[in-house]
């Protein structure tokens, strides 16, 4: 079994893939802790030098990769499923689930890590619920093409298990 979470930065794939793993006893690989240790280099700087081009190529590498994991949950970067046929490789090579949120509730989460993340690197406080508003309205078209959808603020990991069974 190949699973892959989706959706927005900060709809909680890393932390919350952890923990699904877990209950799943699977295996958890992290699309943008394993650039990091690949390029030894951290996305924020990567971006910053070479740009989102560059990062995206070698993002679409790395998942293809997950090609060959079995047992594997897999947390995706939040453009991930949106450039190339990302999501279409998703799709066919696993179970893909979209980690949903409202735009207040990701500005809530994003609303303090502005400097950590690089898309949101020169976009002020006032200007961060407008940007995650447009910016959902172009990915939500490839999020929603997942196999399952779940509200992480209003179901449990345990609802989620149950589906993925």
């Amino acid at each position: 079994m190949r699973i892959y979470l989706i959706g927005f930065m900060g709809s909680g794939k890393s932390a919350l893939g952890r923990q699904l793993a877990i209950l799943l006893h699977t295996a958890f690989v992290d699309l943008d802790e394993m650039f990091e240790k690949r390029y030894r280099i951290s996305i924020y700087d990567f971006f910053a030098t070479y740009g989102e081009d560059h990062f995206r190529k070698a993002e679409r590498e790395l998942l293809l990769e997950t090609a060959v994991m079995e047992n594997t949950l897999i947390s995706t970067g939040g453009g991930t499923p949106c450039f190339y046929d990302n999501m279409k490789f998703i799709t066919s090579h696993g179970i893909s689930v979209y980690l949903r949120m409202t735009t207040e509730e990701l500005a809530g989460r994003l609303k303090n890590l502005r400097r950590k993340r690089p898309l949101l690197r020169n976009i002020e406080a006032v200007g961060l619920e407008p940007w995650i508003k447009e910016e959902l309205q172009t990915r939500e078209g490839f999020y929603l093409q997942a196999t399952h959808i779940f509200y992480p603020l209003a179901e449990s990991l345990e609802d989620l298990v149950l589906k993925l069974k």
